[in-house]
């Protein structure tokens, strides 16, 4: 059996007591990044031995692990943050077990959009998760079609280059467009901020950006483009 078990993506406070006893349980555990991995495991006291996995060695060893799968032993997977498969290695893993009718259950827990799509104060009724946009290849065609979304649309940053991609969005959706940028959610110095995309770029402008950032943009609102 496949656990999928979610990991804080912050405060090491934020996990289940079922997520730490399925991890006391388990054979071993698939990792993202066994460093950080180890000092979530550590702090909880669990030993396990670690099964590296991501993005650089995935297809190479996915066979070695449904094997293993296979001849008995229940597996966990974990990232280093968050829920498996959300923007971090674990589709092509669950779609291999599925073919393989092995089971996997998923366990519920920590996912950073989620929060940041709360606190945005954008309607939540209706949204589309797109993570992180395409870096060159597929990026402008990718931001024109969303020119178009009405529901709340969400995204995922890295600090370097937000201020590019925000000034992106000033072009593609307007600068008068509704958002709200996350960052460092669950942390010490968690930080929401909500304002126009214009606004937003010259308030992230005038500091120095650190950790990690959902940006949660309003749809298109058709009543108000026509008035």
């Amino acid at each position: 059996m496949l656990y999928l078990i979610p990991t804080p993506i912050g405060n090491l406070k934020d996990i289940t007591y079922r997520s730490i006893e399925t991890l006391q349980s388990v054979d071993a555990v698939i990792a993202e990044d066994t460093r950080k991995s180890g000092l979530l495991l550590k702090h909880y006291g669990i030993e396990k031995k670690f099964i590296p996995y991501h993005q650089h060695n995935e297809h190479k060893i996915l066979g070695a692990i449904i094997e293993r799968l296979k001849s008995g032993m229940n597996l966990a997977l974990i990232t280093d943050a968050g829920t498996p498969g959300i923007s971090d290695p674990g589709f092509l893993l669950v779609r291999e077990c599925i073919k393989h009718e092995i089971t996997v259950i998923s366990l519920p827990g920590p996912t950073a959009f989620v929060p940041a799509l709360i606190n945005s104060g954008l309607p939540c009724e209706r949204f589309c998760f797109e993570g992180f946009l395409p870096l060159k290849k597929g990026r402008q065609t990718r931001m024109e079609l969303l020119s178009k979304e009405e529901r709340t649309m969400i995204f995922y940053e890295s600090p370097h280059r937000l201020i590019k991609t925000l000034q992106q969005f000033q072009v593609v959706f307007g600068v008068e467009r509704k958002a709200s940028i996350s960052r460092e959610l669950t942390k010490i110095y968690e930080e929401n901020k909500q304002g126009t995309l214009k606004e937003l770029t010259e308030y992230f402008q005038l500091r120095e950006v650190k950790g990690e950032l959902v940006i949660v943009v309003e749809g298109l609102n058709k009543k108000k483009n026509e008035g």
